[in-house]
């Protein structure tokens, strides 16, 4: 058997380097401050560009997620890893699909967003990412105690293709229905033009950053959620290695291309309430944590056949329609409305998941 160099110790600082640079990139090509790379943030924008909620100014069809799922199927297939299952308690992953992002969206990122407004110089992501690996904590306490979704079973070669083609057709429909200069609708898909809807790197060159991160991240097993769970049970530095360099090529980008403000004001699509930055990726994280992976992994996932992986990545881009439709999510200004009590909600119910649903 080939050894797999891309999930040795160099392999995943390799992967981790690799999307802090081009995270760092692409923001200076035209994706928002600090946000080079968000995956939660990113199928929020699909969310709107397909129509399912209406905040005009995060509505993108964002072709780095297409990217990512098209990446790992490629190198799911190459090395022969592709696998169709599904029927792990999909209904329940799905749920916490739709409160990892409604946290996300109170803090205003993912895991990766996190690392990258903290190279940015956002002193809240310190926050964010503290109330992250809280939220993972928590959730090792209920992994300790037997908790598990059950099995995923092997299923048709073809109900792997789905989540596949629905990102293809995403992208197919991008192409026949392009953004019309200076109109927020186009005759199917929705687009922003103003705020970080309207701000976006070339599309070929998003999509081919997507592909490759899709590809070497499938093959070493990236996962900042995995990263943290690792640390907490076993002691293992192996997956936090890519997490670390991510931040600090991110880092060292952003200090060459004058892209790195410090501190904790005013800073790009971001607010300073502490108390729910801390929350909300909390909320996140023990939500990840109970589904298996970071949201970036679960698209990985998908590209290799998992239907539950794809099923969670549905419930976040539900979620991000919840979190806009019903005044949750957060702005610059501060938290949506009823984002406070979404966050309680949120909490409730994953743990009500992790005291159910352990095996004695």
């Amino acid at each position: 058997m080939k050894k797999n160099y891309f999930s040795t110790r160099w392999g995943i600082i390799g992967t981790g380097c690799l999307i802090g640079v081009f995270a760092a990139l692409l923001q200076k090509m035209g994706n928002p401050a600090n946000m080079g790379i968000c995956v939660a943030c990113f199928e929020r924008d699909i969310a709107g560009a397909i129509g399912i909620h209406r905040a005009s100014v995060v509505q993108y069809m964002r072709p780095e997620i297409v990217g990512f799922v098209i990446g790992s199927l490629i190198a799911a297939c190459i090395f022969k890893e592709f696998r169709s299952r599904t029927g792990s308690s999909p209904i329940v992953r799905f749920v916490l699909g739709v409160f990892a992002m409604i946290g996300a969206l109170i803090f205003l990122g993912c895991p990766w967003r996190a690392l990258l407004r903290l190279a940015g110089g956002d002193g809240n992501a310190v926050v964010g990412l503290s109330g992250l690996v809280f939220g993972i904590w928590v959730a090792t306490l209920f992994l300790k105690k037997g908790y598990n979704l059950g099995r995923a079973q092997e299923t048709h070669s073809a109900a792997g293709w789905i989540m596949p083609l629905i990102m293809l057709g995403f992208l197919v429909l991008m192409f026949i229905f392009p953004q019309i200069q200076g109109q927020g609708k186009s005759v199917i898909l929705f687009y922003s033009i103003k705020g970080p809807g309207a701000m976006h790197a070339p599309l070929i060159i998003s999509l081919i950053i997507g592909i490759v991160i899709g590809i070497i991240a499938q093959q070493s097993r990236f996962c900042t959620m995995g990263a943290f769970r690792d640390l907490i049970l076993f002691k293992q530095m192996h997956l936090l290695s890519g997490i670390i360099a991510l931040a600090v090529s991110a880092f060292i980008v952003n200090l060459i291309l004058d892209q790195f403000h410090p501190g904790f004001a005013n800073q790009p699509v971001a607010h300073n309430l502490y108390l729910w930055n801390f929350s909300g990726m909390a909320l996140s994280g023990l939500a990840f944590a109970l589904a298996g992976g970071c949201p970036g992994r679960q698209l990985f996932l998908t590209g290799e056949g998992d239907g539950d992986a794809a099923v969670f990545v549905l419930g976040m881009i539900a979620g991000a329609a919840f979190s806009h439709n019903f005044g949750l999510a957060s702005s610059p200004k501060g938290i949506g409305h009823y984002g406070a009590a979404a966050v309680i909600i949120g909490i409730i119910v994953c743990l009500a998941i992790g005291f159910t649903m352990r095996k004695k």
